[in-house]
């Protein structure tokens, strides 16, 4: 593994441990040439997957860009990194075991609406603000009518 620093070729794991979720492991290394200490991550990838864009464009899977706009989603909200972490974890295991390498975003979309609903209220109706292109003020009235319809299914459930 190339250091990030100065860019050395031969740097030593000092420790390895399986990630919180079981689903990476996480290698701590240094490098003997500038003393830099950095974290690497080793994930098991089924199958190289393709998003195919509404505009027809074909990009490949990027579990960061899927991080990144959940962080964005929960942002100041009380759900930790760790759970953002499984949460990508489970949207990228459902995506690989679907035996399709190309995968519309609308699918992706809608793990993560899915998810979020149940996860998080405020975080559900952020990532659906720009996912389904709110325009109106009545765009956010239907999904907040949405969470409470489905709130009122998962009480009524308990009972």
């Amino acid at each position: 593994m190339r250091c990030p620093i100065c860019g050395a070729l031969d740097t030593q794991v000092r420790d390895s441990r399986p990630s919180e979720d079981h689903t990476a492991i996480r290698r701590r290394r240094s490098c003997p040439e500038c003393g830099a200490r950095f974290t690497t991550f080793e994930r098991v990838q089924l199958r190289e997957l393709t998003i195919i864009k509404r505009s027809g464009r074909r990009v490949p899977f990027d579990r960061e860009k899927l991080r990144r706009s959940i962080e964005i989603a929960t942002r100041k909200r009380p759900i930790g990194e760790d759970r953002i972490e499984q949460f990508v974890s489970e949207i990228v295991r459902k995506l690989e075991i679907s035996n399709e390498s190309e995968i519309p975003s609308e699918i992706v979309g809608r793990h993560v609406m899915e998810g979020l609903k149940a996860l998080d209220g405020v975080a559900y109706v952020r990532y659906a603000s720009v996912y389904r292109d709110f325009s109106e003020a009545k765009d956010f009235h239907r999904v907040l009518g949405e969470l409470d319809s489905a709130a009122f299914v998962r009480a009524s459930d308990d009972k």
